[in-house]
């Protein structure tokens, strides 16, 4: 699978890394801030047209115009960039017209998509037990820039979809007494953590907790080239969730 990177950071290297170990061709390189030799170009114009799929981990301010680029060039790509997503239904309805395909997450690990798949099975149930409370705690690096992380948006929206008794989510430690309809969300920003997340489902006699803990960015990087292999010949606008459903099949 030809591929080209767009967004030369950390994570970008780390795709490339793994794309060269798992015998995929990376046929450029694109950041428009980045000195680096390896990079081979600063705009999307620069994108090869042998590229079957780019893997973007660019800015969130670039995003929206970007995915419209890859629209208009039938251009499919992988979206690993968050902090858009209020853009998202006007992006599927313009990649809905177009002849590429666009897969979004605010996190290709497998195993965070197995948790959020978990914790959607979990939520059902637990819909039916008002006696636990929940809420999600996240721990990452200090150099983080958003807080709290795309994934940990994520596990609320699957929560307050599958719990009716969560309206509405809180940040941080907020004054007073939490409401009953309020699902908070702790962030904490420590050394070098790769990222752990961390549902707790509590009860006045247990408690229930789901976590995944990331080891290295490594999970991350094979999850994106897994979910560009299985994107390129498809058109659509697709999520990780619809990637896990397609490869786990009825399960």
């Amino acid at each position: 699978m030809n591929i080209t990177i767009v967004g030369y950071g950390k994570m970008g290297r780390m795709i490339e890394e793994e794309a060269l170990r798992t015998s995929n061709n990376v046929v450029a390189i694109i950041d428009p801030l980045s000195s680096d030799k390896a990079v081979t170009g600063g705009n999307l114009t620069d994108i090869p047209p042998e590229t079957d799929v780019v893997i973007d981990f660019s800015s969130p301010s670039s995003a929206v115009g970007n995915i419209l680029y890859y629209a208009e060039a039938s251009i499919s790509a992988v979206i690993g960039t968050t902090g858009w997503y209020s853009h998202l239904d006007e992006l599927i309805r313009v990649i809905d017209t177009s002849r590429c395909s666009i897969i979004y997450s605010g996190n290709y690990s497998i195993g965070v998509a197995l948790l959020m798949r978990s914790v959607e099975y979990v939520s059902r149930l637990m819909d039916r037990f008002t006696s636990y409370d929940i809420a999600i705690e996240e721990i990452h690096h200090k150099r983080k820039a958003d807080c709290p992380s795309g994934t940990a948006e994520m596990l609320k929206d699957i929560i307050i979809k599958n719990i009716t008794r969560k309206k509405s989510a809180v940040y941080g430690n907020p004054e007073g007494l939490l409401d009953s309809e309020e699902l908070e969300i702790s962030s904490l920003r420590l050394g070098s953590v790769n990222g752990v997340h961390t549902v707790i489902f509590d009860s006045p006699v247990d408690t229930l907790t789901l976590t995944h803990s990331a080891k290295s960015r490594a999970g991350f990087a094979s999850g994106a080239l897994l979910a560009a292999e299985w994107i390129n010949g498809r058109s659509g606008f697709f999520s990780m969730d619809d990637f896990l459903s397609d490869f786990l099949g009825g399960v």
